[in-house]
């Protein structure tokens, strides 16, 4: 006669992480709409109405991905970037807590970035997600041309903050496809381009264009 799988007792926190770790990898090899919850619970070695029962259906499951994902990235950064650091220092190791996250998260990467964006609605979470990074951002710049005694306007520090935010993204998704690349030398190559644009910036000298 056949048998029912047994499966081992475990505390629904481990249990939930499990299956996040699963369905990360699943999406971000399959894609979200070719994922399947047999795929994804067979991974995890559970149950697909495991599945269901904790974290709900296909997209509610690819919304708890993102928000675990985001907010990894998140804590990664925040923890390397102690307010009271210098300005250099503190974007240098926001950077690289930031690559090096991607780095060892690559599918992760691939579920928050490549996934996310171009379906509805988890764009919009991603969306909510990059706003509270150039807030972030945004905040760095702030505190760095206060210590210089300098002020921006709130609007210039947003493009500024969006402008960064952007190149690293772009710069990231490069590295998820180079699996050889460091992750750290990324971050030097990016913290070259930003700092520089930057340092000029707290140093109060700004581009115009000429008059026609």
């Amino acid at each position: 006669m056949p048998t029912v799988p047994a499966f081992k007792r475990l505390p629904r926190a481990v249990r939930e992480q499990q299956m996040l770790d699963a369905a990360v990898k699943v999406f971000s090899r399959r894609g979200f709409h070719a994922a399947s919850m047999d795929e994804i619970a067979e991974d995890a070695g559970i149950s697909k109405p495991m599945v269901y029962a904790y974290l709900g259906t296909k997209e509610e499951l690819f919304v708890a991905c993102l928000h675990r994902e985001g907010t990894r990235m998140m804590q990664a950064i925040a923890g390397a970037a102690a307010p009271d650091l210098p300005a250099d220092i503190r974007l240098w190791r926001g950077l690289r807590a930031f690559f090096g996250f991607v780095g060892a998260h690559r599918d992760g990467w691939a579920v928050l970035y490549r996934q996310a964006r171009g379906e509805q609605p988890f764009a919009s979470e991603l969306a909510t997600m990059r706003a509270r990074l150039v807030e972030v951002v945004a905040g760095m710049l702030d505190h760095a041309l206060r210590a210089e005694g300098r002020e921006l306007a709130a609007i210039d520090l947003e493009v500024v903050a969006y402008a960064l935010v952007g190149a690293t993204e772009s710069l990231a998704d490069w590295l998820a496809d180079h699996p050889e690349a460091d992750p750290e030398k990324t971050a030097t190559r990016m913290m070259n381009v930003a700092w520089l644009g930057a340092a000029q910036l707290l140093h109060g000298v700004t581009w115009r264009p000429p008059a026609d």
